[in-house]
């Protein structure tokens, strides 16, 4: 194991065109980064290092192929760390439990797919992209190419990065990310992508495509949920059924080809109000609502017309729920009207995204 730390030693990837996200990583505390696969915290690590200097590193990345048939020793991992004077060590695609405990160095770095609840490393959470950080990965000048773009790539920045949503390089991560089981749940679960549902349910329609336990199927959907695969939304006044959405829109219709444009717009909305911190509920069909009442609406084409109809045949429900304020979210179209002195504005996604986010 000796030679193997010895390897590591300061021979970690570098760095390479890192984007600056959100998220950032404080020195010389202890730290659990984790979020789900995909959302780029490998590279987030890299770049920390890479502005460190004059630090000795010891960078460990467990998902290597050495790890297959060997474990990491804790007392023969501390040695190292104090004959070298390592000050910051990583744990990279660590799992939970793997070691009984952490070395003792100036600072580690625990890298994990879900949170470990380790009260001595300091919670980080990495989702997926949001628009204003894919905006910093696209270089389009006209705005209207920027949200197609981002329509077609989705939130996971290995995409964000290419001009082209490239279908090829969308297979290479749904094949090296999840196990064949895995797989199999993701298109069941891309199937009834944006429905309410419960795990039994899951189960009921994963059965009958392919061969599978119950035990499984609930600690995967369990797994899957807590790595923030998937999200599930509880409904404002349903009692059974969540509203079951998976992490990213474009991932989701890549595995269900043929998915309506308004279940990836639903998503997008979906996905935004969570990576901002707004918690909301589903109100059945009819959009998002937040804690002060604001039903969020995702209605992408609608006419300032269409939709003045459609709010009066619906008026009575708003009342019932004591909706504050109905907010629209569009593609490319701007309005606002009063029913009652209930306020409606409809705002195209990218101007709404970022009055969210100016909002966190």
């Amino acid at each position: 194991m000796t030679d193997m730390l010895e390897h590591y030693h300061n021979q970690y990837p570098k760095s390479e065109d890192f984007i600056p996200r959100k998220c950032s990583l404080p020195k010389e505390i202890d730290i659990n980064l984790f979020g789900a696969r995909g959302s780029g915290k490998t590279s987030i690590i890299l770049d920390y290092l890479a502005h460190i200097e004059n630090l000795e590193i010891l960078y460990i990345d467990l998902e290597d192929p050495y790890f297959m048939f060997e474990t990491l020793d804790i007392l023969l991992l501390q040695r190292y760390i104090d004959k070298y004077r390592i000050q910051i060590l990583v744990l990279d695609h660590y799992h939970k439990n793997l070691l009984s405990r952490f070395p003792d160095v100036s600072q580690i770095i625990v890298v994990s797919r879900k949170p470990l609840g380790v009260d001595t490393l300091a919670p980080i959470e990495l989702f997926p992209l949001d628009y204003e950080e894919f905006l910093a990965f696209e270089n389009t000048a006209i705005h209207s190419q920027k949200l197609n773009h981002f329509l077609r790539s989705g939130t996971l920045p290995l995409l964000a990065r290419s001009q082209k949503a490239h279908r090829l390089t969308m297979k290479s991560f749904f094949k090296s990310a999840f196990s064949l089981q895995e797989q199999r749940l993701l298109l069941i679960l891309a199937q009834h992508h944006t429905k309410h549902l419960t795990t039994h349910q899951i189960y009921a329609f994963a059965k009958e495509k392919f061969k599978v336990s119950k035990d499984w199927i609930y600690q995967t959907v369990k797994s899957f949920s807590d790595e923030k695969i998937i999200l599930f939304i509880n409904d404002h006044s349903a009692k059974s059924g969540k509203k079951m959405i998976l992490f990213d829109f474009a991932f989701a219709k890549y595995l269900a080809i043929g998915q309506p444009f308004i279940f990836q717009f639903d998503t997008m909305i979906a996905l935004a109000l969570i990576k901002h911190n707004i918690p909301v509920k589903t109100l059945g069909i009819h959009g998002y609502i937040t804690k002060e009442n604001e039903l969020i609406l995702p209605a992408p084409f609608e006419s300032e017309e269409s939709l003045w109809v459609k709010s009066q045949n619906k008026f009575s429900l708003y009342k019932t729920y004591n909706i504050s304020k109905v907010t629209i979210v569009t593609i490319a179209n701007s309005y606002r009207y009063t029913i009652d002195q209930l306020y409606f504005e409809a705002l195209p996604f990218n101007e709404w995204s970022v009055i969210n986010n100016e909002e966190d």
